[in-house]
């Protein structure tokens, strides 16, 4: 495998980045300041798991499931196929992209959103179809992404497709920035931090160019 250029697909953390509707919004501190005297300069960081572009297991949804600490990292880097479902509407389903994928696929990346770097909360935003994950499940998927703030639509309670992607053993990365990447086979690199016992954490994805 040759690599190409680099494609950053990550949001960036900042206090005005929108947030889902009632979670912790970004806030970045400085707690000493060479400019004030110190010998170092320091900041504190509070932000949510779920914040911008991130990595997430079925902990999310599930008490009884694996924390992100546990899974295996080779589901977040590797070969995937980005695909282009904006003409989607409400929800991605089967017919909208199976038949654009090989048959055996990894790892899947979807663009649903005409603008996917946040100035606002994209309010109605795509979700994917439950019976999506499932069919992707077939095909040996480990990992699905989306830039949109969820798999499962906003109001949805249920989550079904949160928990077809826990049925499947299946990784999630959601708030992708894929506005200038092209449809196409790119190797992904999504690593989530080593923090013990929590469903998700920011990343800092890129996909990279095969030559």
């Amino acid at each position: 495998m040759t690599a190409g250029r680099l494609h950053d697909i990550s949001q960036r953390l900042r206090p005005e980045l929108p947030v889902w509707p009632g979670d912790m919004p970004v806030a970045i501190d400085v707690t000493a300041a060479v400019s004030a005297g110190s010998s170092v300069t320091l900041h504190r960081l509070t932000v949510s798991t779920q914040a911008g572009t991130h990595a997430e297991c079925s902990r999310h949804v599930r008490d009884d499931a694996p924390a992100l600490d546990e899974l295996a990292l080779s589901a977040f880097i590797g070969e995937c196929e980005v695909r282009d479902v904006r003409a989607s509407r409400h929800t991605v389903t089967v017919a909208d992209v199976l038949d654009r994928l090989p048959a055996r696929v990894e790892r899947v990346l979807l663009r649903t959103l005409a603008q996917s770097n946040w100035a606002r909360w994209p309010e109605g935003f795509t979700a994917l179809a439950p019976d999506l994950i499932d069919a992707l499940a077939a095909r040996g998927c480990r990992l699905i992404g989306t830039d949109a703030p969820s798999v499962d639509p906003q109001n949805c309670t249920a989550l079904h497709s949160h928990h077809a992607a826990h049925r499947a053993g299946m990784a999630i990365l959601e708030g992708l920035v894929l506005d200038a990447v092209p449809e196409g086979r790119y190797e992904l690199i999504a690593l989530p931090l080593p923090i013990t016992g929590i469903e998700a954490t920011p990343v800092r994805a890129v996909l990279r160019e095969l030559l």
